[in-house]
């Protein structure tokens, strides 16, 4: 069976998460065949990998959804047909969409996303739609603003697909009109994996934006709702990573028996006999943030929230660990705070191998304003390190427990709340027997159900599955090998 993921924004351009999580489970298959289609922003990014393909990538694409068209500029687009036309125009109306004359639109050779959004096919939509539902705001406006909003989606459309038996999506939006349209073209069966809640994460991002004001910020959160939509009716199956999350997608209009919880794993193993703290430094508290420096992480509230430990407790010391690379201008305003505040013992280490650094620490921390089911957390149970986390995503499960008696792992804080998370901060430092007993209850709690062979037995099951479905042989060498060892040591 022949595979294709198809990322949003990470693999194989950025480590940790969902990247991670991609990476180790091509490596978790090697007989199968996998396709990347991934994308990014713009063309910038392209051939930027951090990670080394597996050998069994046999393809690689990239999307770039800030793109323009290459060749002749000057050629103008013909008038649609009266049904292309009402579909497209039942698309910026947000009415119930003809996606397939919209599939088979967009694939025409001689479309021109650029000349499309300077049509007068596209200007009269955008002029019904203004005098519909919008017509108390400056149309010059609404009419550009559009255009961008519909310049990511019109390319994603025009997307040339690699021919695939399986799509397997990590998330709704952009990646789910991608599987979406496979399906329509190819026959392909569809995968969803969500990680966290695609449609929700975009409007927390947004209600934050400062590039988008009034009015469209409800404008852009409406048409990630319209793509998630989209995804979750032609899926044919989605994937959460804990029960809220399911809950979420149902919310959002995902048919529940269409849904199924598959939480993340970790290779426990690899985080046993890791290099601990030297002698001399004993009487320090290490606090180890395992994270990329960007915005969604939160570093700013994590950076004040020390400072007011370190007044109290002065034997903390923080460790951000992990790239910064990705956003620079946020990187540098955090390193200035670090400096113009002069506060001392924060290191900031960039792309660090975890397991050089997670032994040393005394505990964890996660100031994230957003998250799934945070592998960070993972490794640092699969450590014994107990954990500081922000109440979103499952942070409150992995850390509190869901329908298990091993206990709490860490303490649970709200989201840039200074003073709250750097309580947290002293309370760990003061009690090392607490630190101790959490971080044994965060092991237990991850060797009970989230190794990673789980997930991969989870997969594997998964992809049997839609094989079966489509009348495709299985071959999984990997399988074969595990099963014979559990014979034997059954036997032994």
């Amino acid at each position: 069976m022949k595979i294709c993921l198809v990322a949003e924004g990470c693999y194989p351009y950025v480590v940790g998460g969902v990247s991670s999580w991609m990476h180790h489970l091509i490596q978790a298959f090697p007989d199968q065949e996998f396709i990347i289609l991934t994308i990014v922003a713009n063309r910038s990014w392209s051939g930027k990998f951090v990670y080394d393909l597996p050998e069994n990538v046999t393809e690689i694409h990239e999307l770039y959804l800030e793109d323009y068209d290459w060749g002749r500029r000057t050629k103008r687009i013909k008038s649609m047909r009266k049904k292309e036309y009402q579909a497209f125009r039942s698309l910026l109306l947000n009415q119930r969409v003809d996606w397939e004359t919209l599939f088979e639109l967009f694939q025409k050779k001689s479309l021109s996303v650029d000349n499309l959004l300077m049509s007068v096919d596209f200007l009269n939509a955008v002029t019904d739609c203004y005098n519909l539902n919008y017509s108390q705001i400056v149309f010059s406006d609404f009419l550009w603003m559009l255009r961008s909003i519909y310049l990511p989606m019109f390319h994603t459309l025009k997307m040339q697909l690699p021919k695939a038996d399986l799509y397997h999506c990590t998330a709704t939006g952009y990646a789910g009109i991608l599987g979406s349209m496979a399906k329509h073209f190819f026959g392909a069966r569809m995968l969803i994996s969500e990680h966290g809640i695609y449609t929700r994460e975009r409007e927390e991002e947004l209600i934050k934006a400062k590039w988008v004001q009034g009015i469209y910020k409800d404008i852009w959160i409406e048409q990630f709702r319209k793509m998630s939509n989209l995804a979750y009716e032609r899926a044919d199956l989605v994937t959460s990573l804990y029960e809220h999350a399911r809950e979420l997608e149902v919310e959002l209009g995902c048919p529940y028996e269409k849904t199924m919880i598959t939480p993340n794993g970790i290779p426990v193993e690899r985080f046993q006999g890791l290099p601990g703290k030297d002698e001399e430094d004993e009487d320090w508290v290490y606090i180890g943030a395992i994270v990329r420096v960007t915005p969604i992480k939160d570093i700013k509230t994590l950076i004040h929230a020390f400072s007011f430990a370190k007044e109290t407790e002065p034997s903390l010391k923080l460790w951000i660990m992990g790239p910064w690379e990705e956003d620079e201008e946020y990187a540098g305003e955090c390193f200035e705070l670090v400096e113009s505040e002069e506060i001392p013992d924060i290191e900031f280490t960039g792309r660090i191998n975890v397991r050089d650094y997670l032994g040393k620490m005394d505990l964890t921390i996660l100031t994230s304003i957003s998250e799934g089911q945070p592998l960070t957390i993972l490794e640092s149970f699969a450590a014994h390190k107990p954990v500081i986390a922000t109440d979103v995503g499952n942070c409150r499960g992995l850390i509190m427990g869901e329908n298990d008696e091993f206990g709490t792992a860490g303490i649970i804080t709200h989201i840039m709340n200074v003073e709250e998370i750097a309580r947290a901060m002293v309370s760990m430092a003061r009690n090392k027997a607490m630190r101790l007993q959490m971080g044994e209850n965060g092991y237990q709690r991850v060797l009970a159900r989230y190794e990673y062979r789980y997930m991969i037995d989870t997969y594997r099951s998964i992809y049997k599955d839609f094989a079966k479905s489509m009348g495709l042989e299985w071959n999984d060498k990997q399988e074969t090998k595990d099963l014979e060892e559990k014979k034997i040591r059954k036997e032994e």
